[in-house]
C-alpha cells in the first residue's frame, strides 16, 4: 500500500484550512439580497434607479428588483419569490393581505399596507380627439370612446394595458363607472368590433402601442410624463377623483428576509426619500412624476 507522506498531508491540511477560511470571507463580506417586485410605472420612470443606490449603500444590501404589473407582483409575493412588492391596485392588495400573504409593518399602527407615494392617472389621446372627450370626466370619457368606437373602430381605438396590473385594474373600475360590463362590453364586443385593443404588457409598451395606433389609452401621468417626448399622444382627461393613483409597499410573509423588507418599509417613508420623491423629475419635465406621501390623500 502507498504511504502517504507527512508533508503531503500537512498540504492537504492546509489547502483545506485556507479553503474554509475564503468561504468565510466570501460569506461575511457579500451583502444580503433584499428581493422587491414593483409595478412597471415606478420602474420605467427611473425611480427605482434613484432610489436603489441609496437603500443599498445606507443598508449595505443588494436589491434585486423585478418590474411587474401589480397582478403578477402580488403572485411573486405569494410564491416567496420576492420579500417586498410596491404596488397600486387596492382592491388587489386587500386580497393579498386578506389571504395571509403579508406581515405587518413595524410603527404604522398594525397595518400591512403602507402607502408611500401617489400621481394621478390620466387619459391620452391623439391630439385630433376624433372621439371628442377632451375636457370630459373619465366616465364621460369611456362612454364617449365606447360609443365612437363601436361607430368606426379604424378611426377610434383604445389600448389597454390588458395584464392585470393596477392600471389595468383601475381602468377597468373606469368601465364600471361609466356604466359598462367590462368583460362583455368593453373585452367582448369592444375587441371583437376592432376598437379595444390589449399591449397584455407594461406601461412603456402600452404608450408605445397606443401612439402606433394613434389610440386612447390609460396612464399614470408619472410614465406619461418620462416618455412624452417620444409619442405623439397629448393629455386629453386629467382630473376626477377615480383617477387618483396611489403606490404602496407591503412586506411578503413568505419572502426570506423580513428584517430588509422592513428597512425598505422605513427607507421609502424616511423625510429625506420623501423630498426625493417631490423633486423627482422637475429639473426634466418641469413638475414631479409622483408625489410623497400625503395622509390626507393616501388611503
Amino acid at each position: 500500500m502507498k504511504k502517504i507522506s507527512m508533508k503531503t498531508t500537512v498540504i492537504a491540511v492546509a489547502v483545506i484550512a485556507v479553503a474554509i477560511i475564503v468561504s468565510v470571507i466570501v460569506a461575511t463580506s457579500a451583502p444580503a439580497v433584499l428581493r422587491v417586485a414593483t409595478t412597471t410605472s415606478l420602474y420605467d420612470t427611473e425611480l427605482w434607479d434613484a432610489l436603489e443606490p441609496i437603500f443599498e449603500q445606507r443598508y449595505d444590501v443588494a436589491l434585486q428588483i423585478t418590474a411587474k404589473g401589480t397582478g403578477m407582483a402580488l403572485e411573486l409575493g405569494k410564491n416567496g419569490d420576492v420579500d417586498v412588492v410596491t404596488v397600486h391596485d387596492p382592491l388587489q392588495e386587500a386580497a393579498f393581505i386578506a389571504g395571509g400573504y403579508a406581515v405587518e409593518a413595524e410603527g404604522y399602527n398594525g397595518t400591512a399596507r403602507v402607502p408611500w407615494a401617489y400621481n394621478y392617472f390620466i387619459v391620452i389621446g391623439p391630439e385630433t380627439d376624433s372621439a371628442g372627450i377632451s375636457g370630459l370626466t373619465p366616465e364621460e370619457a369611456f362612454q364617449k370612446i365606447q360609443q365612437e368606437g363601436e361607430a368606426d373602430p379604424e378611426t377610434v381605438k383604445f389600448v389597454s394595458r390588458g395584464d392585470n396590473s393596477g392600471t389595468h385594474g383601475k381602468e377597468k373600475a373606469v368601465w364600471t363607472a361609466a356604466g359598462y360590463n367590462y368583460t362583455t362590453d368593453i373585452q367582448g364586443t369592444g375587441a371583437t368590433a376592432g376598437w379595444y385593443l390589449e399591449a397584455g404588457s407594461s406601461m412603456g409598451a402600452t404608450l408605445v402601442m397606443a401612439n402606433e395606433k394613434i389610440a386612447y389609452t390609460l396612464t399614470d401621468k408619472g410614465t406619461f410624463l418620462a416618455y412624452q417626448g417620444d409619442l405623439d399622444l397629448v393629455t386629453l382627461v386629467d382630473t376626477g377623483d377615480i383617477m387618483l393613483n396611489v403606490y404602496t409597499v407591503i412586506i411578503c410573509k413568505n419572502g426570506s428576509n423580513p428584517e430588509m423588507a422592513q428597512n425598505l418599509v422605513t427607507f421609502l417613508r424616511a423625510p429625506e426619500i420623501q423630498a426625493l420623491i417631490a423633486g423627482f423629475g422637475v429639473p426634466q419635465y418641469g413638475e414631479p412624476l409622483f408625489y410623497p406621501y400625503d395622509p390626507e390623500i393616501c388611503q
